[in-house]
Parts: C-alpha cells; sequence; structure tokens
C-alpha cells in the first residue's frame, strides 16, 4: 500500500500598486487590484475546489485526507474581500480531514537575511492557523519549498516534528524519495515532494501534444500505484491555484480531481497527511542539505528571487531597514514593511522567467525593470517614515 500525501499551497500578496519617485503618500498597495484578484482567482479556483474536496470528505469520511499551507497574506485578503470564500477553508478544517502546515506568514524570503523575522513570521502564521482553523502546525514548509540544513536547525527549534523539501536529484543523489528522512545531524524529519508527479498536474496537465495527454485519474493512480515497492509514501504539492485557473475547468482538472480519490482508493492505496506520514513511516538515513534548494525550475535554487542585481539590491535595501522599523514600534508602518517581504515582489524582478506565462500570472509590471523601479520607490517612502 502507498501513502497518498496531497498537499496545496494557498497564496495571494498584497501587490503595489504604481508609485512615483516623488509621491509621498503612505496608501502604496493597489487594494481595488488586489481585491478584483483576490475575487477571481476564489471564484475560479478556491470556491469550486473547496465545494469539490468537501463533497469528497463527504463521500470518503476520512479516506481521504489533504494538507493546506495558506499565508497569512492570503488569509487577510479572503477576510477583507471574500469572506464566504475563507468559510468554505473554515468548513474543510471542521471535517478533520485536514492538516495544516506551517509557514512564513507574507511568503518571505526572511530566513536569507534575518533569522529573527523568519521566526517571527514563523509565530504570526502559527498565531493565525489557530485562531481561524483551530490548529498548530506540526510541519513545515517555506517559501517557495526554498530549504537548507540551516533553515532545518531553525525549524526544529521552533518545535516543529517535520519539513517538506523538493525531492531533487541533485540533494538525494540515489536515494529513494517514497520514505521519509532525518536531517543531517537533527532529529527533524524530512517529507520529499515527487516533484515530476507533481508537475504532470500543476504543469503539464493541459498540454495536449504532452504524450501523457489526456491526463485520466484512472492512468494517474496507477503511476502512484506504481511505488508500491518503491516506497511507503508519494507526496505530491502543488499551487492551490493549479485547480481552475493555471488549469482552467475546461481542461477538466476539476473532473480528474473528483475522480481521484475513488480510483486511488480502489488500488488498496491510502490517503494520508504529512504528520501522519512522518508518524507511521519509519525514516531512513540522513540527508544532507548544505545549499539552498528550492521548488522553482531546473536549477531548484534561489535564482528566480535573488538572481539579479535588482534583486539583490531591493532584497538587501529591504532588510536593511528592519531595525529600525521595529524600533518606532508603529504597527502600520511594520505592517506595511513586511507587505514587502512576499517573495513575489522579488519574483517580479526576474529577467530569467520573464515573458513566460508561468511567470507572469497576476504580474503587474511591463517588465523586471519597472518592477524593480516601483519597489525601491516604495522603499525610499518607508525610509522617509522612518527619518520622519
Amino acid at each position: 500500500m502507498a501513502a497518498i500525501c496531497l498537499y496545496f499551497q494557498v497564496h495571494q500578496p498584497f501587490r503595489l500598486r504604481r508609485y512615483g519617485v516623488f509621491e509621498s503618500d503612505t496608501d502604496y498597495f493597489d487594494n481595488l487590484r488586489n481585491a478584483s484578484l483576490m475575487e477571481l482567482v476564489a471564484r475560479r479556483s478556491y470556491m469550486p475546489a473547496n465545494r469539490l474536496i468537501l463533497g469528497l470528505f463527504n463521500r470518503y469520511g476520512h479516506d481521504f485526507r489533504i494538507s493546506l499551507s495558506i499565508t497569512v497574506t492570503a488569509l487577510e485578503q479572503l477576510e477583507r474581500w471574500a469572506p464566504q470564500h475563507l468559510e468554505t477553508f473554515q468548513a474543510m478544517a471542521e471535517t478533520g480531514c485536514v492538516e495544516f502546515l506551517g509557514e512564513t506568514s507574507h511568503s518571505s524570503l526572511a530566513f536569507l537575511y534575518s533569522q529573527e523575522e523568519f521566526r517571527q513570521q514563523i509565530k504570526l502564521h502559527r498565531q493565525a492557523i489557530k485562531r481561524l482553523f483551530g490548529q498548530t502546525p506540526k510541519v513545515f514548509r517555506n517559501t517557495n519549498l526554498i530549504f537548507s540544513n540551516a533553515i532545518g536547525n531553525v525549524v526544529r527549534q521552533l518545535h516543529f516534528e517535520a519539513a517538506i523539501m523538493e525531492g531533487w536529484e541533485g540533494v538525494l543523489g540515489s536515494r529513494n524519495l517514497g520514505f521519509p528522512y532525518r536531517l543531517h545531524q537533527s532529529d527533524l524529519k524530512l517529507l520529499l515532494r515527487h516533484y515530476r508527479l507533481s508537475e504532470d498536474i500543476a504543469l503539464r496537465f493541459g498540454i495536449k501534444n504532452w504524450s501523457q495527454w489526456p491526463l485520466t485519474a484512472e492512468k494517474y493512480a496507477r503511476w502512484l500505484n506504481g511505488m508500491n515497492g518503491q516506497g511507503a509514501y508519494c507526496l505530491l504539492g502543488m499551487d492551490y491555484e493549479t485547480f481552475g485557473e493555471r488549469q482552467p475547468e475546461e481542461t477538466g482538472i476539476f473532473k480528474f480531481l473528483e475522480a481521484l480519490p475513488g480510483n486511488v482508493l480502489a488500488l488498496g492505496d491510502a490517503f494520508r497527511t504529512p504528520a501522519q506520514c512522518v508518524q507511521e513511516i519509519a525514516t531512513l538515513n540522513e540527508i544532507n542539505v548544505p545549499q539552498f534548494v528550492s521548488w522553482t525550475d531546473d536549477n531548484r535554487d534561489i535564482g528566480p528571487w535573488l538572481g539579479n542585481a535588482m534583486q539583490a539590491n531591493a532584497m538587501q535595501e529591504l532588510y536593511r531597514l528592519e531595525e529600525a522599523v521595529k524600533a518606532r514600534q508603529d504597527q502600520e508602518l511594520l505592517s506595511d514593511w513586511r507587505r514587502l517581504t512576499s517573495s513575489d515582489h522579488f519574483f517580479y524582478m526576474n529577467t530569467r522567467h520573464f515573458g513566460e506565462p508561468a511567470g507572469n500570472i497576476f504580474n503587474p509590471y511591463e517588465s523586471p525593470y519597472d518592477g524593480y523601479i516601483n519597489f525601491m520607490s516604495v522603499l525610499d517612502s518607508i525610509t522617509a517614515r522612518i527619518r520622519n
């Protein structure tokens, strides 16, 4: 029997409005656009997916389980602009079939520049999940699945039992990604995302010239069942927007999701949450992750957010202000600064992926340079507020 572990990432940043170099207004965020996009993605993706999954919980009970990772920036926007959609997430939590994962509150890269801010954002996220869903996360997944030994050590100090990382050959070597491992010189358990099977749904599902198109639930369940003898579990992780947004309804993605549990269970396999996997399946040996690894592009590195001089400069200048921002003890200023830590702002400055469809979803800028100039103009305003 293979344990199938599904986790979905829900995140929306607070996108900036066009902010002029000589402006002094402190209203930085494009709330009209943010509200419109939240309503759009909720209508196309979150709402139909939530209703479908609630129906599957009703049909299969605890035989079908999933995990969700939801950022505080997404939760704040749901609370403000789409509370009826937030209620469906809460209804899912009440079934007892959903595990909520821990992460940074703002989908930030804080660890790279400030362990203090990294810890604070994890605690803020933990508080939000407890308040809205009544759970305390036991398993951690970092922004964009960025992970290393150093990150894992801090995560363990914050009392997480396990973390999710990319099951990439550059780190795994010849190891089998179908088993939990332990972090190098730590008792933190590691679950590995099966990126090929995950991306068959997230990236390739609707591509008609893909050799496996059309991907049916029956075929996919057989692939998962093929993990038997090769591993004890298969962790599939993807953005929740895969359903209805990245893969539009007309591709058949919702019909696929609806049919998947029945096909998996019919083959004798089971659904488990990440916490169940680490409790029920014995860990193998250690994995050493000295360098950062992520779930993005072929290099699986942090280049998409820090791969050029604009990104590095913007990130350095942002975190250079951290101490001064916090010293002001101004909650509105701190909130604005924290919203700037979302990794999306730096991805918009990415020259490697600019022009690719996957890199342009909800990107408000015509070029990476526009993204950089706009971000730095807002940062100049933050600096002025600190001085005043």
